[in-house]
This record gives C-alpha cells, structure tokens and sequence, in this order.
C-alpha cells in the first residue's frame, strides 16, 4: 500500500529547507566561481557561474512557487495554488536555453580567437573543484523531493548539469595545466551548452504536457478501467478524465454504469468507497470523482445517480 500524505511533493515544508540550504551553497560557490573566471580568464569556468546563477535563480523560484502552492484552495481556485509549481519550471527551462546559447556563443567565440583566451589553469582547476563538491551535495540534497515535484526536478537538472559542468572545466583545466593548449577551455563551453539544451527541452516538454492535461505519464487509462470493471455490479466506464495538477498530483474523473440492484441495496457507498481505495492504492490517484449511473439496460432512474470525490 501506497503512503498518500498530503504534505509530498514540493510542498512539504522539509523539501522547502532542502531547497534552501542548496540556495545557500548555491550562490557561495557561484561567487567563487565568478572570482576565479575573472582571476584566471577561463570562460568554461564563467560559464559554470553563470550556470550557477541559472541553479540559484531556479531554487528562488522553486521557493517562492512553494509557498504560493502551499496556499488552500478558496471558492475561485478550487484546486489551490499547485500550478505555481509548473510555471516555475516553465521559467527554468527558459532560463536553460538562454543560458546554453550564451555559452555557445562565447565559446565559438573564443575558438575563432585563441590569441585571446589566455587562461590560468590553476587556479580554474582548484575553483572547479570546489563547484564539483558543492553541485554533489546539492544535488544528493534535492534528489528526493525531485521525484515529486516538477519544480524541484527543473532545480535538480540544473544543478546536475552545473556538476557534469565542473567535471568538464576540471578537465579542461588539466589539459591547460599539463600541455598549454588553450582552446580546451572553450571546447569544455561548448559541451556544457550541448548537454543543457536536452535536459531544457525535456523539462519544457512535461510542463506542456501537465498545461495540456494530458494523462500522466505511466498511467494507462484502459488499465484503469478494467480495474473497475472487475468489481461486482458495475457494467461500464465512460467519460475517463486523467490529468495532472502538477508532478505527483494526478485527478481523475468517471462516469459508472452499476446495476439496478446495486442502488436499491445500498450497494452504492461501498462501491465508491472500492474505487476510490483502487486508484489510490493501485494508481497512486489521491483525487478521484466517480459518478454512479444506472447501466442502459437498468430499471433505475436518473434519479439514482450518486456521485463522490476523494
């Protein structure tokens, strides 16, 4: 059996702390890494800040949509304040791409122009370290909350490329350091922006996905559906609705066709009580709405309808 707290996702007030601790080491070694690029004339490591600046803007946001999800549903948004969470990343992808182009276009740049890129290897190797260790920490912090929250994935993917970053300008770094050859430093540019972009575009492609209302991914509707057909007295399943609030918070709606008999005994409070215990435990659908109605062939009336959410 499944654990349905209410308080999972982003909006728990633990993920919120998580988040902001890696805010923290965030911006500390951003301004690190800001020093040491200005220091040694690396654009692989300015990169890797200004990729540090996209992570420390994405945990704000991650932070700011958290306390406005975490706000009650009222009589005009009946479903509270959850989407927040899906515009914050819509930000962040946003926020990713921009970013990659940037490097890219830096980094050709510098390749064009090798007389003027000389670099300190050192010193952006040492800096780089540090990012490496600080990204580990943050990333191991999040890795939780992320699987349940879009927001906080769209903060963990930046920090896991802001790591994958590091690791390239440490690289690049011992190539400079050991042989002298420059150009390292922008090819390692040009690799961070080429693994941004498919991480960005993945993450834009489930927030249009969650604003499409489209079925959740790994939810098979017709599973669903035989589901309820099992259950004694119920003839049908029509009008299937699956969507999603946010990660982690899917809805679903039907429309179920029950046997006469099942209303005249009183039948119909422990059948939706069934289906509600199917989907939350089986499909891991908190919300569900379930409308009774008799089958086509039935003596009942419309009269006899009876519905109920959970």
């Amino acid at each position: 059996m499944h654990d349905h707290a209410p308080a999972s996702g982003i909006r728990a007030a633990g993920h919120r702390r998580l988040l902001a601790i890696s805010l923290s080491l965030t911006c500390a070694i951003m301004l690190v890494q800001v020093v040491g690029a200005i220091l040694s004339g690396s654009l692989a490591l300015l990169a890797d800040a200004a990729h540090m600046f996209t992570d420390a803007s994405a945990l704000v946001i991650a932070l700011i949509a958290s306390a406005v999800a975490a706000r009650p549903a009222d009589d005009r948004r009946t479903f509270g304040y959850q989407r927040a969470e899906v515009f914050g990343a819509l930000v962040n992808a946003i926020i990713l791409i921009l970013l990659s182009v940037w490097v890219a276009v830096e980094g050709v740049s510098r390749l064009l122009h090798p007389a003027a890129a000389e670099v300190g290897g050192t010193l952006m190797l040492v800096v780089a370290a540090v990012g490496l260790v600080a990204n580990g920490v943050s990333m191991w912090l999040l890795s939780a909350a992320q699987r349940s929250s879009i927001n906080v994935r769209g903060a963990y993917l930046e920090v896991m490329g802001d790591l994958i970053g590091s690791a390239l300008v440490i690289v690049a770094a011992i190539v400079i350091v050991t042989t002298g050859w420059m150009p390292a430093d922008a090819i390692a540019s040009l690799l961070i922006a080429t693994m941004i972009v498919p991480r960005a575009i993945a993450l834009l492609r489930e927030v249009f996905s969650v604003l499409a209302e489209s079925a959740p991914a790994g939810t098979a509707v017709s599973d669903i559906r035989r589901h309820l057909l099992e259950y004694p007295g119920v003839t049908g399943v029509h009008d299937v609705h699956v969507w999603q609030l946010t990660r982690g918070a899917p809805v679903f709606t039907a429309h179920v066709a029950v046997r006469a008999e099942v209303f005249a005994d009183g039948g119909s409070v422990a059948l939706l009580a069934q289906m509600q215990t199917c989907l939350a435990e089986h499909f891991d659908v908190e919300h569900s709405t379930f409308q009774l109605e008799p089958d086509a062939t039935g003596s009942g009336s419309a009269g006899d309808c009876e519905s109920v959410h959970a």
